[in-house]
């Protein structure tokens, strides 16, 4: 691993946490909307975790009976011990309707059948279970080989109503000028050595502000990505 990719991590942990919500928008955006989920799930609802990676969504959901499925391929530095389940999301273990709410926090780039996928968390949900998708557009490729798809937010309407959700919301994550400012934080791992920190001085104050300016993007159509929520459709 480069120099730099190893110190940005503590870069981005250093900033005054308006500032670090301002450069990871698209993780804090993410969290308000689990959050959200969380605060209006009962205590000892049963929750899916689809993509559950190293299970760093479960303390969110405390008071609820969570879940967390993964394949446990994509990134081999991580830890999958934790894991309830050792599955393939288009072959889900559970039972029909047996969850009340499910997550799927950037993780259906990485399935090579999202439809299919998607059809498979409908069904282990209950009729009326509320679904979050976190779903990224513009964005590195990352965990390859296993990184197929980047997804607009007319490609996750015909996804998710073929799948059987409705109550459908789809919301861009920042616009144009949020989007260049995490192409600048991201394009700091090029730099080396002593060119390193010459960079971050040059770029930072640049990456800070551009966010700011974001309200002149009303279109959003540059956009990291969409956040959406939903619910198991109603059966007729």
């Amino acid at each position: 691993m480069k120099t730099s990719e190893r110190l940005m991590p503590g870069v981005q942990e250093r900033l005054p946490r308006v500032l670090r919500r301002q450069v990871l928008h698209f993780e804090a955006s993410i969290e308000n909307a689990l959050d959200e989920l969380a605060a209006g799930l009962e205590s000892g609802a049963r929750l899916l975790d689809a993509g559950a990676g190293e299970g760093k969504h479960k303390g969110r959901f405390a008071r609820q009976r969570y879940v967390g499925v993964d394949l446990g391929v994509g990134d081999g530095t991580w830890n999958y011990s934790r894991l309830d389940a050792v599955a393939d999301l288009e072959r889900l273990p559970f039972a029909d309707g047996c969850f009340d709410a499910c997550i799927n926090v950037v993780t259906l780039e990485h399935l090579r059948e999202p439809k299919k996928a998607l059809s498979e968390m409908a069904r282990v949900l209950r009729p009326g279970g509320r679904f979050v998708l976190a779903a990224p557009l513009e964005w590195e490729v990352h965990q390859a080989p296993h990184d197929y798809f980047r997804y607009t937010r007319f490609g996750l309407e015909y996804l998710l109503t073929e799948a059987g959700f409705s109550g459908l919301r789809v919301e861009p994550v920042g616009g144009y000028f949020r989007l260049l400012a995490r192409r600048l934080w991201g394009g700091l791992k090029f730099f080396r050595g002593v060119l390193f920190p010459l960079a971050l001085v040059c770029v930072a104050p640049v990456a800070l502000v551009l966010p700011w300016l974001d309200g002149l993007d009303r279109d959003r159509n540059f956009t990291l990505g969409y956040i959406c929520t939903c619910e198991r459709r109603q059966p007729h």
